[in-house]
């Protein structure tokens, strides 16, 4: 009965979505709209009042979806994907919403305002997005003091980049900026992700070179381990890239991997748009195959080194998941956990709890008791 009123309460709030709210919105800059959204979202964090009733419309948990990982508790394993929360504004308010954790971010060594504007575009044929923020954030120092002694509700990941600026072009510059941000955040969040592949930094993609990532997580590991530790790959990345970072990863201790970033590829027969914007990554449906492929073949890998006796790697899926099958589809080719963002903008907030209610339906259907279950076995 309660599943059948969540279902109802869910199909209400896609309709007036759609119906209302996404035509509305559509019809102004998707940047003005994105920082109008933050601020209703972080001041309706502030009022328990209002996460009551934010929690009455979409909330939904399941103890089937619930799962231990890395000593981590998580209620269910869609995540919003780092990117939205750049500067940390929404940890009250999206636990309500029926997200099961979050990455904040990305966060860098010192403040950066970003690429020049336009840089986020619309690509409603596509549904999907063009990015070319350029790690826009308050630098780590101040988000550190805003979280400092925060209990969080969900589990929090703290994504670090390196400062999208030319006084980081050098490697060993762009080493301390990690390091520096890595090093405030020790005690703060229940995971870090050491993003090396954003498509709109100064100076590239550095880190996607074994080496050069080599000589990064030496930095990193200089001070004490306290938490898990994730990197996050590009899907513009070779399958040779990837195995040399995999190589690098099992060396120092990581802990997973998120997959994936976006992808700076033009050429996807995923682009329906007529428009593509020349800067900047592209998210959402465009991504969905390539994400796919890559938390496959990196899971591969990761049980091809369990037989060896090394320990597996957590995956965190992320790219084009706007559905139920979506998330299924990666976590059956080896994700435990899933992220999103685009999805969520073309396609509603009830998008977290309509993802659990269809997970929990296809996980009973396949004989599934929980989740972790599933993970890999496509």
């Amino acid at each position: 009965m309660l599943r059948q009123l969540i279902i109802a309460r869910n199909y209400i709030m896609r309709k007036k979505y759609k119906w209302i709210l996404k035509p509305i919105f559509f019809r102004f800059d998707p940047e003005i709209i994105h920082d109008r959204m933050l601020n209703f979202l972080r001041l309706l964090g502030k009022y328990g009042i209002a996460k009551k009733i934010v929690r009455f419309c979409f909330y939904y948990s399941n103890p089937i979806l619930e799962q231990n990982i890395l000593g981590i508790k998580f209620k269910n394993p869609v995540g919003l994907s780092a990117g939205f929360d750049k500067d940390a504004n929404l940890t009250a308010i999206l636990p309500s919403i029926g997200f099961g954790f979050m990455e904040v971010g990305s966060i860098t060594g010192d403040p950066c305002v970003g690429n020049p504007k336009p840089r986020l575009w619309r690509m409603k044929k596509s549904k999907s997005l063009a990015v070319y923020y350029g790690l826009k954030n308050n630098g780590c120092e101040a988000i550190s003091e805003k979280l400092k002694g925060k209990k969080f509700s969900i589990p929090v990941g703290i994504n670090i980049a390196k400062t999208n600026s030319q006084k980081t072009i050098s490697v060993e510059k762009a080493i301390l900026d990690y390091f520096k941000t890595y090093q405030i955040f020790s005690g703060t969040g229940d995971y870090a992700v050491i993003n090396i592949s954003c498509p709109n930094a100064y100076g590239g993609e550095p880190f996607t070179d074994s080496a050069k990532l080599r000589a990064l997580l030496e930095k990193i590991f200089s001070i004490p381990k306290v938490k898990p530790v994730f990197l996050k790959l590009s899907p513009d990345s070779s399958k040779e890239e990837i195995d040399g970072l995999i190589g690098v990863a099992i060396e120092f201790g990581i802990d997973g991997f998120v997959c994936s970033n976006l992808t700076k590829n033009r050429n996807n027969p995923a682009i329906l748009d007529e428009f593509v914007p020349k800067p900047g990554g592209l998210s959402g449906k465009i991504l969905d195959n390539l994400s796919t492929e890559l938390i496959r073949y990196v899971y591969k890998k990761s049980l091809d080194g369990a037989n060896e006796g090394i320990r597996k790697f957590v995956i965190i899926g992320a790219g084009g998941i706007s559905s139920a099958e979506d998330a299924y589809k990666k976590i059956k080719a080896g994700a435990s956990l899933i992220e999103l963002i685009t999805g969520m903008i073309f396609e509603g907030p009830q998008l977290i709890s309509d993802i659990n209610l269809g997970l929990v339906k296809l996980l009973k259907a396949d004989g599934y008791k929980n989740i972790s279950e599933a993970i890999g076995k496509e």
